[in-house]
């Protein structure tokens, strides 16, 4: 999975792409493909922390702008990766990231997909496991239903940061609903970080969450 992921940020316009980790077992197997891996400390709560390590002992500069691609979206095209890295630099925002329409009612009440609502300008309201907005008439009967009037979307998670919001979120602590969610980047929001949100230009399929992911996921790499 790891390796499917790296080839694909590495179609990417990225300068380097780098894989970082706190095991040894990531590590050994991104050494086999001829990986840039880089052991982390095994303290870090979150994926953003793990990240700010590796910007911070880099010497990246505060504007410098950095991907995060998650370890478990084998699928992620490099489409998405270019274009989240390009919308925030366009953007005033410290952070950018990618969505998309929720076209099933039951994606939209399932925990394991994240939900997001945005204001006018693309910038993030707020992001959650329960299906938001909440929809009265929709939701309110036996058979619930997608709303005629508001088009959900489901929060993709690929991130794009300036480094400065990077070595700021380390000294944040934990915030009370990123800790209920278990979604870091209510953290950055609970601070006053912007966060811009922006419908992707290609489809994402959805990472590798459980075993019917996985399942999922390698009929997918064998078809191809």
């Amino acid at each position: 999975m790891i390796q499917h992921v790296y080839e694909r940020s590495c179609c990417s316009d990225a300068d380097r792409v780098i894989v970082a980790t706190d095991s040894a077992e990531v590590q050994a197997a991104v050494e086999s493909f001829g990986g840039d891996v880089y052991m982390t400390s095994e303290d870090h709560p979150s994926g953003t922390d793990r990240l700010q390590e590796v910007t911070s002992r880099e010497g990246y500069d505060d504007e410098q702008i950095v991907v995060n691609v998650q370890g478990d979206e084998p699928l992620i095209p490099a489409e998405a990766i270019n274009q989240v890295a390009s919308n925030l630099a366009a953007s005033t925002a410290e952070i950018a990231t990618l969505c998309e329409p929720i076209d099933r009612i039951d994606d939209l009440f399932d925990p394991n997909i994240v939900k997001v609502i945005t204001d006018h300008g693309g910038h993030a309201i707020y992001f959650s496991r329960a299906p938001i907005p909440w929809c009265r008439d929709s939701f309110s009967g036996a058979q619930k239903k997608l709303s005629s009037i508001f088009v959900h979307q489901r929060h993709l998670g690929i991130y794009a940061y300036r480094v400065k919001v990077l070595n700021d979120f380390v000294t944040w602590q934990p915030s009370p609903l990123e800790v209920t969610e278990r979604l870091e980047q209510l953290r950055a929001m609970w601070h006053g970080a912007r966060i811009h949100v922006a419908q992707a230009v290609v489809a994402i399929p959805p990472g590798v969450d459980t075993e019917k992911d996985l399942e999922r996921v390698r009929r997918i790499l064998v078809d191809a």
